[in-house]
């Protein structure tokens, strides 16, 4: 099966900007920060897809999915946006949270505090339309995450998409209520529909979770189905933690993904914190 980069020119979703960045607005200029740019983590991260699994009896994936990668700049504060996206539901995911989180100019205390809100409605709605354009929902799914000055990490995953960030060579994933430990507990809420549910989230539910930045948190890695049907949670972590390039880790995962025969979309972006 051939790899290759993706780039989001394949598909006709208007996304460029996300890649690139918002070319054609002027960044305000940090002053006065909170503290030093030495003190906070670098963040930095690698994407790699592949082709969609072909199988003799012409099985094929009609939806590819599609990286995003936006940094912004708003007044003392440096906002990363890192998504992993099927097609059917990614668009209406990033488009929301271009038009509700940053063209809106926003102040930097609403960031800090509407972010996890910002997410949650942005994928409630691109769902709420998928449903509305199609009955055959299977295989819909993505997963994003938001990294605050670096100190702060805002993750959303639905259907078999995942987010697992490694914290001391450990995997936790925001799906699993049993990562929950001490004080560094994901704040997290299941959402099927419009209504919250405290039970474990099934395929098609919604999660978003957020916690600090701490010492120990080394990377988080935001994958497809692909990735998650043929290695667990610390698979993966194992797999990569001793890979310091994230771009070569999201190959590294990708590839093995693609070894052990995955039938689903092999897509998954690497972020890490130095």
């Amino acid at each position: 099966m051939a790899l290759k980069d993706f780039h989001l020119k394949q598909k006709a979703l208007q996304l460029k900007r996300f890649l690139m960045g918002s070319a054609g607005r002027k960044k305000r200029e940090v002053t006065n920060a909170k503290k030093p740019s030495w003190m906070m983590p670098a963040v930095s991260h690698g994407y790699y897809t592949t082709e969609a699994f072909k199988s003799p009896a012409g099985y094929e994936d009609s939806d590819s999915d599609f990286v995003v990668v936006q940094r912004e700049q708003i007044e003392e504060l440096e906002l990363w946006f890192f998504g992993v996206f099927n097609a059917r539901i990614g668009d209406g995911v990033a488009k929301y949270m271009q038009s509700h989180l940053f063209d809106k100019n926003p102040k930097e205390s609403h960031v800090r505090a509407k972010s996890k809100e910002t997410m949650r409605k942005a994928y409630l709605g691109a769902r709420a339309k998928t449903r509305e354009s199609t009955e055959d929902t299977h295989g819909v799914g993505s997963v994003s995450a938001i990294v605050i000055d670096g100190e702060k990490l805002v993750l959303a995953n639905m259907g078999d998409y995942r987010a697992v960030v490694c914290r001391d060579g450990l995997a936790h994933h925001i799906g699993s209520r049993n990562n929950q430990s001490g004080k560094r507990h994901w704040s997290q809420r299941f959402f099927k529909g419009n209504a919250a549910s405290t039970r474990q989230s099934k395929t098609s539910d919604l999660v978003v979770g957020a916690e600090r930045v701490e010492p120990d948190t080394e990377f988080v890695i935001l994958a497809s189905s692909g990735i998650w049907e043929v290695m667990k949670n610390q698979e993966a972590v194992n797999l990569i933690k001793h890979i310091e390039n994230p771009q070569a880790a999201s190959e590294c995962l990708a590839k093995e993904a693609s070894n052990r025969m995955s039938r689903g979309s092999i897509s998954c972006l690497v972020i890490r914190f130095d």
